[in-house]
């Protein structure tokens, strides 16, 4: 009896997912990229040509496979300082999305993981928790913070550019599903921004921005030397 319980709210979980997709296909309003001008435009991936999005591939060279995507079945690996994992469903890995506006993202985090915080400049982000427990917010633009304990099943949105992040809160692994509103929403990790760029941003600046020594912001940098490239191979073009 236990099993079919399970069964049943696994179905009911991912038909709320099911749902969220069709409601950012269909609502205009939610709409970060521009209109589709032909009914499909499966992105090529090689092409030299540079567009705001990619050119379509040649229908002709357009099979079923194209508009399937099995990336998300398993979960990516939570091995790394922030202790979480994303497989992505963007146009780089399922180029069917190319001109329709989504990314469908799974995230995977291990207890005590964290989602750093970051912003999608391109795309307001809606996120789906279907096991675990999970502490979500966003920061506004006046510094008013929004967050709750999510419960599996739970849907929350992120306005579009805002800051956010995420912890697992819970004894056990989190799995969210995460749909966005663009085939590419980016991703602008806080903490490297700031103290991992590329040239650096002088320390004098830094400290204050935060209103300590130059000695300490030298220290984060320091923090940001082994663990930040695993961490930015993790999330690219999130």
């Amino acid at each position: 009896m236990a099993a079919v319980c399970s069964v049943k709210s696994t179905s009911s979980l991912f038909l709320v997912l099911c749902l969220t997709v069709i409601m950012f296909f269909t609502l205009s309003c939610f709409s970060a990229d521009p209109d589709p001008l032909q009914d499909i435009c499966v992105a090529d991936l090689n092409s030299t040509i540079r567009v705001n999005g990619f050119p379509c591939k040649p229908e002709s060279q357009v099979t079923s496979n194209d508009f399937f995507f099995s990336g998300l079945m398993t979960g990516a690996s939570t091995a790394n300082p922030e202790g979480f994992g994303v497989q992505r469903g963007d146009v780089f890995t399922f180029p069917g999305l190319n001109t329709q506006g989504l990314t469908v993202t799974r995230i995977d985090l291990a207890p005590g993981g964290i989602i750093p915080l970051h912003v999608h400049p391109r795309a307001s982000q809606a996120n789906l928790l279907i096991k675990g427990r999970l502490f979500f917010g966003f920061i506004t633009t006046t510094n008013v913070l929004y967050a709750k304990v999510m419960k599996p099943g739970e849907l929350n949105i992120i306005p579009r550019g805002l800051v956010h992040f995420a912890a697992n809160v819970g004894p056990g692994n989190v799995l969210v599903i995460a749909v966005l509103n663009s085939q590419n929403p980016g991703f602008s990790r806080i903490p490297s921004n700031l103290f991992n760029s590329t040239p650096t941003i002088p320390n004098y600046i830094l400290a204050r921005n935060f209103r300590v020594n130059e000695k300490v912001i030298a220290f984060i940098k320091s923090k940001f030397d082994f663990n930040v490239s695993l961490s930015n191979a993790t999330w690219e073009n999130i």
